[in-house]
C-alpha cells in the first residue's frame, strides 16, 4: 500500500479516536469504537515502520523516524493497558500526538544516516530504552491528569470530564504501576548499556547516560518516597514530571538540536 495512504488513514483513524474519545469525556458514549478505531491506526502506524525496523535488522535514528516509532508504542501500550484498566481517556492527548509525529515523518524523510545492524544484545538494550521511554510518557500524562483532577474536584461544580474519570486513589495506585513498570525496563536498559556498550560515557553518549541515570535515581526515590512515606499527589505529579523530563532530555535533546537545528 502507498505510504501516503497509509499515513492518511493512521493520522485520520488517530484523531477521529481522540475525538470520540473526548465525546465520551463529556456526553455519555461507547468507550469501545473510538478503542477499535485506535487499534486500526496502530496497525497501519506499525506497517508504516515496519520496512526500515524489521527488514535486514536495521534501525534509522532520525529524529522523527524515532518519535514516530515511540509514539506508536506508546499508543499500542495504551491500548494494550486499556484492556482491563481506565486509562482510555489519555488517548486523547496521545493520538494525536502520534498522528503528528507519524505526519511528519512521512513528509521530512531523512536519509543522511546510514541505517546500522546491531547485535541481539544490542537490540535488548534499544528495545528496553524505547519500552522504559514509552511506559514513563504514558505516566507523565497520567501525573498531569492527576493533577487536573485532584485541582478540578476543589471545584464546585467540578467539570463534567473530570466526573467521567476513575477516582483519585484508582487514578494513583495506576500512575505507580505504569512507573514501576517502566523502572523494570529502564533498569534493563541502563544495565545492559553498561555491559555491551564499549563506553557508555564516550562523547556522544555522556549526555544521554548521565540524564538516563539521574532519571533512574528520581523515579526510585519517588517510589522509594510512596512505599516509606506514602507520596502521593503534587509530589508524586512533580517527581513524575521531573524524571521524565531528564528522559525526553536524554532520548530527544541532542537530535533535536544536531539535526533540526544544526541539520548534522
Amino acid at each position: 500500500m502507498n505510504s501516503l495512504i497509509i499515513t492518511v488513514l493512521a493520522a485520520g483513524a488517530y484523531l477521529i479516536s481522540a475525538l470520540l474519545l473526548t465525546l465520551d469525556a463529556v456526553r455519555e458514549k461507547s468507550r469501545h469504537l473510538p478503542l477499535y478505531i485506535a487499534w486500526f491506526a496502530v496497525f497501519l502506524h506499525a506497517y508504516s515502520l515496519e520496512a526500515p525496523y524489521l527488514h535486514n535488522n536495521t534501525f534509522n535514528f532520525n529524529f522523527f523516524n524515532i518519535a514516530s516509532l515511540i509514539s506508536s508504542l506508546v499508543s499500542l501500550l495504551l491500548l494494550i493497558a486499556a484492556t482491563n484498566k481506565p486509562v482510555e481517556k489519555l488517548g486523547i492527548a496521545l493520538f494525536p500526538i502520534a498522528a503528528i509525529m507519524l505526519t511528519l515523518n512521512h513528509l521530512f524523510p531523512h536519509t543522511s544516516q546510514t541505517p546500522q545492524s546491531y547485535s541481539g544484545p544490542m537490540h535488548l538494550h534499544i528495545l528496553s530504552s524505547i519500552i522504559a521511554f514509552s511506559l514513563l510518557n504514558i505516566a507523565a500524562l497520567q501525573a498531569l491528569l492527576l493533577a487536573i483532577h485532584e485541582r478540578q474536584l476543589r471545584k464546585h461544580p467540578p467539570k463534567r470530564f473530570i466526573l467521567r474519570l476513575p477516582p483519585l486513589q484508582t487514578m494513583e495506585s495506576l500512575l505507580f504501576q505504569m512507573i514501576s513498570t517502566g523502572m523494570v525496563f529502564l533498569s534493563v536498559s541502563l544495565i545492559s548499556g553498561f555491559i555491551f556498550i564499549e563506553d557508555l560515557f564516550a562523547q556522544h553518549l555522556a549526555h544521554k547516560t548521565v540524564l538516563s541515570i539521574l532519571a533512574w535515581f528520581i523515579f526510585s526515590g519517588l517510589l522509594f518516597g510512596r512505599i516509606r512515606y506514602g507520596w502521593r499527589g503534587k509530589t508524586a505529579v512533580k517527581w513524575t514530571l521531573s524524571g521524565f523530563l531528564l528522559l525526553l532530555l536524554a532520548y530527544f535533546g541532542s537530535k533535536l538540536v544536531l539535526e533540526l537545528i544544526l541539520h548534522r
